[in-house]
This record gives C-alpha cells, sequence and structure tokens, in this order.
C-alpha cells in the first residue's frame, strides 16, 4: 500500500537524556518559579505550546518543563524547540510509570491513560507554580490532590464546536484566546473574566511552518488538490456514516488528485487503525489517492497547506485551510439545523451537502460558487486568529504566563521587559 501512511514515523534522532529530578536550587532572593507544559494526550497537542514553553524559559526568569509520558513525544518537542530558538534552556521530563508508558507504547497507544498518568504524576506536579494544558480533562488532577499549582489553559485548535467552550474551562485560573471569536463567546457564556484571560494568537501556525519538511511530491501528475479531513466524532462528523462513500466518490473524480487525512483521534485506537487500513486498501493503490491516518504530516499542516480544495464537517483544521482562502465543501451527514448555530459557524465558508450521492457536482459547486465565500472565509479567519503582522504567538502567550505570574525578565536570555 504504497500511499497509505499508517501512523507517525517519529523524529530521527535518538531521545536525549530525561530528567527525572528537580533542577538544583539557585541562590537567589526568592526561588524561582516553575512552570510546567503539560502535554498528556496525542502528538497534534505539543504544536500548540512548544514554543510558548521556549519563549517563556528564554525570556522570562522561571524554570519551565515540557512533561509527556511518551518519550518520541519528547523528541519531538525538543527537535521544535530547537528550530524555534536553538539553546533555550527548556526541560523536558518523561511523567508516569516508565514501565507503563513502555507497555502501552507496544500495544500501540499513542499515550497511556490520562488519568493513570495523572495518579501516577500527582506528587511531582504538585511541585510546580503553575502547569499549563492543552486540553481539559486533566483538570481532574484536582481531585488526585494536585491543589498547588495555577492550572493554566491553551487550547489545541481553535474550531467552533461546542466542546471548546465547555464548562471544564471555568476550573482554570487564567485561559489564553486565539481571536475575537473565542473572546466574545467565552465571556457571553460567563467562562472566562477580564485579569484572568488573554488573546495571544496561534502558535500552532510559526511551530508547524518549523516542522514541516520539504514539499516533495505525493502524486505522479500535477492536478488539483482534493483533502478529505473528518473528524472522529461520530454524532457530529461524517466518516462514521458516510465516510467510504465519500472516499470512493472523490477517488473516481477526473482530473483531481486526492488526500484523505482524518483527525488523528479517529484512527489512533490500534483496533480502528487495523479496521481502517483494511477498509481503505484497495483505494490507496489508486495513482491519484494518497491516504494518512495519523503521521506528522497529519498535524503540521502540510496537507491543509498543499490542498486546493477542503472537504470535511467539523473539524478545526479548516481554519487552519483557511490560511488562504480556497474552496470549501461540507458534509452535514447528521442533517443538522445548523443555519444560526455557532457550533457550525464555519459552514458558512463553502456549500453544505446532506449526503455525498452527488460528490462530483458537489465538488464543482464549491469550486464555482467560491467568489461568493470568500469573504465570509477571511472574515471569519481573522475574527478567530489575532495575529498582528512580526509578531510571534508562542512569545505572547510566554508573555501573558509571565504578566499573570509576575515573572522578571530573564538576565541572560535577552528577556523582554
Amino acid at each position: 500500500m504504497p500511499n497509505m501512511v499508517l501512523e507517525s514515523p517519529g523524529v530521527d534522532q535518538k531521545p536525549g537524556p530525561v530528567s527525572r529530578s528537580p533542577l538544583a536550587g539557585r541562590v537567589d532572593t526568592q526561588p524561582r518559579k516553575r512552570v510546567a507544559f503539560l502535554f498528556n494526550a496525542q502528538r497534534h497537542q505539543l504544536l500548540h505550546g512548544v514554543t510558548s514553553a521556549v519563549a517563556l524559559a528564554r525570556d522570562w526568569d522561571a524554570d519551565v518543563r515540557i512533561l509527556s509520558p511518551n518519550a518520541e513525544h519528547l523528541t519531538y518537542a525538543r527537535d521544535l524547540a530547537e528550530r524555534y530558538s536553538p539553546g533555550s534552556p527548556l526541560r523536558f521530563e518523561e511523567i508516569g510509570s516508565p514501565l507503563l508508558n513502555l507497555i502501552c507504547s507496544a500495544l500501540g497507544w499513542t499515550v497511556p491513560p490520562k488519568l493513570l498518568t495523572l495518579l501516577l504524576a500527582s506528587r511531582g506536579l504538585s511541585s510546580y507554580d503553575a502547569i499549563v494544558l492543552p486540553e481539559r480533562t486533566s483538570t481532574i488532577m484536582r481531585w488526585f490532590g494536585v491543589k498547588r499549582p495555577k492550572l493554566v489553559h491553551i487550547d489545541h485548535g481553535a474550531g467552533d464546536r461546542a466542546v471548546g467552550f465547555d464548562r471544564r474551562i471555568r476550573k482554570f485560573d487564567f485561559v489564553m484566546m486565539p481571536g475575537d471569536k473565542h473572546k466574545r463567546r467565552l465571556f457571553a457564556e460567563k467562562l472566562v473574566s477580564h485579569g484572568r484571560s488573554a488573546v495571544t494568537g496561534y502558535p500552532k501556525f510559526e511551530a508547524a511552518d518549523l516542522m514541516r519538511g520539504d514539499a516533495t511530491p505525493i502524486f505522479p501528475r500535477t492536478r488539483p488538490v482534493i483533502l478529505y479531513n473528518p473528524h472522529f466524532s461520530a454524532s457530529l462528523g461524517s466518516w462514521h456514516r458516510h465516510g467510504m462513500e465519500i472516499v470512493r466518490g472523490l477517488a473516481a473524480l477526473s482530473g483531481f488528485n486526492l488526500i484523505v487525512a482524518p483527525h488523528v483521534r479517529l484512527f489512533d485506537n490500534p483496533h480502528r487503525r487495523t479496521e481502517g487500513t483494511e477498509a481503505l486498501a484497495e483505494i490507496a493503490r489508486l495513482p491519484n489517492v494518497y491516504i494518512d491516518l495519523g503521521s506528522d504530516r497529519s498535524v503540521d499542516m502540510t496537507y491543509t497547506s498543499l490542498a486546493d480544495i477542503y472537504v470535511g464537517d467539523v473539524s478545526s483544521q479548516v481554519y487552519e485551510f483557511l490560511r488562504t482562502p480556497r474552496p470549501c465543501l461540507f458534509v452535514n451527514s447528521g442533517r443538522h439545523r445548523w443555519q444560526g448555530d455557532p457550533n457550525f459557524a464555519h459552514w458558512a465558508f463553502g456549500p453544505v451537502i446532506d449526503s455525498p450521492n452527488r460528490i462530483a457536482d458537489a465538488i464543482s459547486d464549491a469550486i464555482g460558487s467560491h467568489p461568493a465565500y470568500r469573504n465570509a472565509q477571511s472574515r471569519g479567519f481573522a475574527e478567530t486568529f489575532d495575529l498582528p503582522p512580526g509578531t510571534s504567538s508562542g512569545a505572547r502567550v510566554a508573555e501573558a504566563i509571565a504578566r499573570y505570574m509576575e515573572l522578571a525578565p530573564s538576565r541572560t536570555a535577552g528577556g523582554r521587559p
């Protein structure tokens, strides 16, 4: 199956030594504050926080560490950190149980169960002054006795689904927001407050730009490229009801190449990955089809940058695709009443179909009608991401954390006042 990538190939270099003990204390009037960036889930979340951790360690007076139960994730984070700012004082630490982590890796699990990792790491987590999280599940560490650290939220996407605005955001002491869209909604739903939140842009853009490799040709013939990017949600996404029908229909279109790159969580489970591999095996052999079920390319914006047309449902990756406005087509497999619903705001960026039975006509319509959607796409992108020219979102996140925690600028690495 030359045109199917099943999972992440990892990073070429071997993992370096992993720290498992606190740093020796400095002789200061006040001890340095300790900040952890905890990545307790799949690799895609790293791109949303590593540059911020680097900037905080480099520019502000704090002991900053990347924590993960997955050694390969730490290797990936080291690579990204070095590309963003070579020689930064950021530290990396594997948490949880080494034996458990090894067993889970052997079983094909990306990471061990979140709650078990938190329970095993709770004592060490309690030693930090703040813990930065790109997801909400890990706030349950409070139940495991991790009371001391402030919890800081950085999101791992900028979509419209209700889950991005869930009530657990109230559990955080400080919240980052990518732009005005999130700010308006989070304040309207009383999930954040002034003085405990900040608009900081979208660090993934700079991180993905650093991590993407050379744009090696994927297809033998140059044609317009369609990206099918289904979400993992069984109730909101298109894969579980129509995925194979959509793939077959798009693969049969004359004059197009097709990339099938689902959200990494769709086939993260080893059993589901086997099912997906078997179901897509014949289609993957077609010269105009390329299938990626979870490699680094599926998280570093390779495909959203490469594609000419986006076909999807509720994934926040559509906003990353619209960094450059292009035709979009959305599949409403659940026949949701989406008009006027903020959870489906991105469906205003292209035609919406309820089934793929006329997918060829739908693609033609999406291309032909794109001028009518271009302004909405540009406006939606600008409302979602606050990206002043010449700024680093990672540095903005770091500064917001530093201000909140009253950190002094670094005296040795050109810290910003």
